[in-house]
């Protein structure tokens, strides 16, 4: 028997006042699969993953997580089913310092005392340029270093699936680079499914398996990365 798909989606429809965003989107994230998410600027690539983490309640269509549909479609339930987001425009709260995020983080997860510095070892491996400021309040920090606690933050639940919104915005290319490579390993050493929004393509499908094109609400397109390696044609696509 196959393995339950990681995310599994199902005719969603949703919107803001009456104003539909997504129009009868479905889709399938595997297991240990990266799919990149692609769209022009108000696509709904956005409002789809925070419908996916349960930040927007969708009008209709059913969602499914690990081969379970949750009663209970709250960011805390869909978190400890094993789904993370790292939301657009990082989210970090600025009068922390980096250590209190984290602890914050841990304690809303539920993750108990003895295993929390372990949780924050395992993300300084990962990310280990954030030993460096640890102590320093987020908002006094680069919006590069804003993302790696962003980032950080949400691998501190383990998640099984995890969920990246625009994560290259604000980053120079090489610092980029290095924030998706320890996140792309997570897939061959503990199975982490990805999903990415991310308009830096060429990035973003280096590590892809799939990619879905967006379009005023609804997945126009699929297949492989190679299938829209004519930066013309995706463009058309748009």
């Amino acid at each position: 028997m196959s393995a339950p798909f990681a995310l599994e989606a199902q005719n969603l429809t949703a919107g803001y006042g009456g104003r539909a965003v997504l129009q009868d989107v479905s889709l399938t994230l595997g297991a240990g699969e990266i799919v990149t998410l692609v769209g022009h600027n108000g696509a709904g690539k956005s409002t789809l993953l925070r419908v996916l983490f349960g930040l927007h309640r969708p009008e209709s269509g059913q969602m499914r997580v690990f081969g379970q549909s949750l009663a209970d479609h709250t960011p805390a339930a869909l978190g400890a089913a094993g789904l993370a987001l790292v939301p657009e425009g990082r989210g970090v709260f600025p009068d922390l310092t980096v250590d209190e995020i984290f602890g914050l983080a841990l304690w809303a997860a539920a993750v108990a005392k003895p295993e929390r510095d372990e949780r924050i070892d395992e993300v300084l491996e990962l990310l280990p340029r954030i030993r460096a400021f640890r102590t320093r309040r987020a908002g006094t920090l680069s919006g590069g270093q804003q993302q790696m606690v962003s980032i950080a933050r949400a691998l501190l639940t383990r998640p099984r699936a995890l969920l990246l919104d625009e994560p290259s915005i604000g980053l120079a290319p090489k610092l980029f680079q290095d924030l998706l490579a320890p996140i792309a390993a997570l897939r061959e050493s503990r199975g982490l499914a990805i999903l990415l929004v991310e308009q830096n393509v060429r990035e973003a499908f280096a590590i892809s398996d799939r990619v879905l094109v967006m379009k005023s609400g609804a997945i126009i397109e699929e297949g492989p990365p190679q299938a829209f390696a004519d930066h013309a044609r995706l463009m058309e696509l748009f």
